[in-house]
């Protein structure tokens, strides 16, 4: 049987590193590092973490001389590509290019001056390395002495997002220069569907998604979800981030989930499903559920594990697993594949159900 599946959005295809993105190419994962740029040792520590947990690419922020200084060393050591982040400087920039970075990100608020983006360009094309051009609610913001003075907004903003991308692409254009990801952020769901949407309707370009500032991972996940699902649902997009404050390796776990659940990227290892509990439930699910997890943290095939709360609904919703368990009151079911397999005792559930998923993948060796 045919599962349904999201039809994607053509966009032009652009090679960060190894890593191909748009152009049918598979949704790309990608994260920031915490530490200062300039700590060599702390940031590719944090890259290695990121890379292990999934992560396809990281970006690190160029913000000064000593972390451009550092560059060089951390590409060349990074298990991933690299992205530069600009701000301000557009030396920096250079820079970074020339410590052989992967790709540059550029914010039309913050690096404007047509001269300096131009040789941005010029170095970048002669690297080839594609740039991301990236906005958010800074980016249609002036600026003041150094203060931000929001312009009295004539049109909602996620219009004002796309105009400000449209105008800073012309000398893009004029250069000839097509080796583009664009990105929109917002802390805002609506405003960001919106502004992507538009974008991808008015440039093929490859989009980059994710929401900016969103907030702690309790909200920043669920706002960032609201958005990033919707829009890779209707097939836009073709690299995302899922930011919030706190480890980015949670961000990468995160992402990993959504693509795989919109069947954007295969799933891999042990998926855990569990029932959200009821009056009928006598076993403490959310406890068993993360014990199994941690049990079958080493399993690298995909294979789905069901803890069940009752024998009631328990046995149909996980007919679908290639093993689950029922649980009743000081005892528990267990099933592989559908077929009920024996009951154990509620200290048994754990270690038997583990032992089943186990010897159900040996049997697929």
């Amino acid at each position: 049987m045919k599962l349904p599946e999201i039809q994607r959005k053509k966009t032009r295809g652009v090679s960060v590193g190894g890593v191909r993105i748009g152009d049918g190419a598979p949704v790309s994962i990608q994260s920031m590092t915490t530490t200062p740029t300039s700590d060599v040792r702390a940031t590719l520590t944090q890259i290695e973490a990121l890379a292990d947990a999934g992560c396809d690419i990281v970006r690190v922020a160029a913000a000064t001389p000593e972390d451009t200084a550092a560059l060089g060393e951390i590409v060349a050591s990074a298990p991933v590509p690299i992205v530069a982040d600009v701000h301000f400087r557009f030396r920096r920039a250079l820079e970074s290019i020339e410590a052989g970075v992967h790709k540059i990100r550029l914010n039309p608020g913050n690096i404007s001056e047509k001269q300096a983006v131009r040789e941005v360009i010029d170095a970048a094309g002669d690297a080839g390395i594609p740039i991301r051009v990236g906005v958010n609610e800074g980016s249609v913001m002036d600026r003041t002495d150094g203060d931000h003075q929001a312009r009295q907004l004539k049109k909602p903003l996620n219009e004002l997002m796309v105009e400000t991308i449209a105008d800073y692409l012309e000398v893009f254009i004029e250069a000839n220069f097509h080796d583009l990801v664009l990105s929109a952020k917002s802390h805002d769901a609506m405003t960001t569907i919106a502004v992507n949407r538009a974008l991808s309707e008015r440039f093929d370009y490859p989009l980059h998604l994710g929401l900016t500032h969103a907030g702690t991972a309790a909200t920043g996940l669920v706002r960032s979800v609201a958005a990033l699902g919707t829009l890779l649902a209707e097939g836009i997009g073709d690299t995302v981030r899922i930011s919030f404050a706190g480890d980015p390796v949670a961000e990468v776990s995160a992402a990993k989930e959504l693509l795989a659940s919109l069947r954007l990227r295969p799933r891999e290892g042990a998926e855990i499903i569990a029932c959200p509990t009821c009056g009928r439930t006598q076993a403490d699910v959310a406890t068993l559920a993360q014990e199994v997890s941690v049990a079958l943290a080493d399993v690298k095939p995909h294979v789905i594990v069901a803890v069940m709360g009752c024998i009631v609904n328990g046995p149909g919703e996980a007919a679908g697993a290639d093993a689950a368990v029922c649980c009743g009151k000081g005892k528990a079911a267990i099933y592989r594949q559908g077929e009920y397999v024996r009951t154990v005792a509620e200290e048994e559930i754990v270690e038997s159900l583990v032992t089943e998923v186990r010897s159900l993948l040996e049997g697929r060796d």
